[in-house]
C-alpha cells in the first residue's frame, strides 16, 4: 500500500535547544488507521501538532501524498486534504452545531457547502436532530463528533487526531472508536495520540510506540497489542490481559 504520509528524522518542539521529538519516524498507508502510543511526555502530541504546522520543526522531512509540507501553516495544510483535530477547545461552544459545521465549510466552493453539511449529518445522525444546540451544552462524546464533522465536511484525504477519547466514558469511547473506523471506511486515512491503548489497538491498522520523542517500537496493531513485554512496558500491561485484540475489532466486541 502506498504511503499518503511520511515522516522521516523530525526533530520539532518549542524551543530549537530542547526538542520534544528527537528524530521520529511515520509512515501511513492510504486508507489506514495508525495509532500513536506512549508514555506520558513521550512526545505524541508534539509529534502530530508538528506534521500539522503547529509546532516548529527544526529539521526532518513531513511528506504529504509525496509533497513536501514540513512546515507548512496548518490553515494551508486544511485546504490541501489534511485536517487535524486538537485534543481541547476543538469547537466553538457558544455556537450551534449547525453554525459550526458552516463556519468549517467556509473554505468551501459556496455551491458544495450545503451539500457537505448535509452529508455530515447522515454521517453523524446523532448531531442532525441537535443542530441548532449550542456545542457547548453538548456531552463531550457529541462535541467530540461535532470536531470530526468539522474536520471532515472539508472533504480531507487524511485527519489526525489527538486523543479523541480523552474525558468521556467507556460507552461514549466505544462509539467515537466506531466512528473513526466508519471514516477509514469512507476513504479517509487517520492518524491519532491516544492514551487509552486497548480501545486504539482493538481499530487500527498499525501503531507506533514514541518514546522521549524517538520511535521504540512499530508494526501491525494487532502484533503491539499481543507483545506481553511491550505492553508492561509501555502500554499499561494490555498483552497480558487481552491477546487476542485484533485491529479490524469492534469496540463493542471488547472485553466481552
Amino acid at each position: 500500500m502506498s504511503a499518503i504520509l511520511e515522516v522521516d528524522a523530525l526533530v520539532a518542539g518549542y524551543e530549537p535547544d530542547m526538542p520534544i521529538v528527537n528524530g521520529a519516524r511515520l509512515t501511513v498507508g492510504h486508507g489506514e488507521i495508525t495509532v500513536i502510543l506512549g508514555p506520558n511526555g513521550a512526545g505524541k502530541s508534539t509529534l502530530i501538532k508538528a506534521i500539522a504546522g503547529l509546532v516548529p520543526v527544526f529539521s526532518g522531512t513531513v511528506r504529504f501524498e509525496g509533497r513536501d509540507i514540513t512546515s507548512t501553516p496548518a490553515h494551508q495544510l486544511v485546504r490541501e486534504g489534511l485536517a487535524f483535530v486538537p485534543q481541547t477547545d476543538n469547537v466553538f461552544v457558544a455556537m450551534s452545531i449547525d453554525d459550526n459545521l458552516r463556519l468549517a465549510a467556509g473554505i468551501l466552493p459556496k455551491r458544495e457547502r450545503a451539500r457537505r453539511i448535509a452529508e455530515m449529518y447522515e454521517f453523524f445522525p446523532d448531531l442532525a436532530g441537535r443542530r441548532g444546540l449550542a456545542a457547548g451544552r453538548l456531552s463531550g462524546g457529541q462535541r467530540q463528533m461535532v470536531a470530526i464533522a468539522r474536520a471532515l465536511v472539508v472533504s480531507p484525504r487524511l485527519i489526525i487526531l489527538d486523543e479523541p477519547s480523552a474525558g468521556l466514558s467507556p460507552k461514549m469511547v466505544e462509539h467515537v472508536f466506531e466512528r473513526l473506523t466508519d471514516v477509514r471506511a469512507s476513504g479517509v486515512t487517520v492518524v491519532l495520540v491516544e492514551q487509552n491503548a486497548k480501545a486504539a489497538l482493538s481499530v487500527a491498522d498499525r501503531a507506533l510506540v514514541l518514546v522521549e520523542g524517538r520511535n521504540r517500537h512499530e508494526g501491525p496493531a494487532a502484533t503491539l497489542a499481543a507483545d506481553a513485554e511491550i505492553a508492561e512496558l509501555y502500554l499499561g500491561g494490555l498483552a497480558a490481559h487481552a491477546p487476542e485484540t485484533r485491529p479490524a475489532r469492534r469496540l463493542a466486541e471488547v472485553g466481552r
